[in-house]
């Protein structure tokens, strides 16, 4: 790998309902095909919760509040994949169900999904994503790569 080596930071926001359910967004762009939660990364001076906020209008059209911390994912297969390492804030809040979630960047994800967490993730599935649901069922803040 060539360039500068950093560390990317990032919150993935676990969206239940209240059939326990998340939602998740099949990528078409950067991330594609990669199915995952909603996020993006934290913008210099922004906190976890602003920027989950932000990420999730921009994205999918609703607005949370309160969003909570609840897990952090050191995303090291995608590093080794891709040359790319990113620190994951993963975040959750529960839908309200106030605004129906719809795709507002259809050039970044081309579909929506409600699905249990316990039923088997669709794939391709995102490293950090997959990360942030396993921390959530186990619920461990932390899984170590040793």
């Amino acid at each position: 790998m060539s360039g500068p080596q950093y560390v990317v930071v990032g919150v993935g926001v676990l969206i239940t309902n209240g059939q326990g359910q998340i939602l998740l967004g099949k990528r078409s762009s950067q991330h594609a095909p990669y199915w995952s939660i909603f996020g993006g990364h934290v913008d210099p001076g922004e906190s976890f919760e602003a920027c989950a906020i932000r990420e999730i209008k921009e994205e999918i059209g609703i607005d949370i509040d309160t969003p909570t911390v609840f897990g952090l994912s050191n995303n090291i297969e995608t590093f080794r994949q891709e040359g790319k390492h990113t620190v994951s804030i993963c975040m959750h809040v529960e839908y309200n169900g106030k605004v129906a979630p719809q795709i507002m960047e259809a050039d970044k994800c081309e579909s929506l999904l409600w699905i249990s967490p316990t039923d088997p993730l669709p794939e391709p599935h995102f490293e950090a994503s997959r990360n942030a649901i396993e921390l959530w069922l186990s619920k461990r803040f932390y899984q170590p790569h040793i």
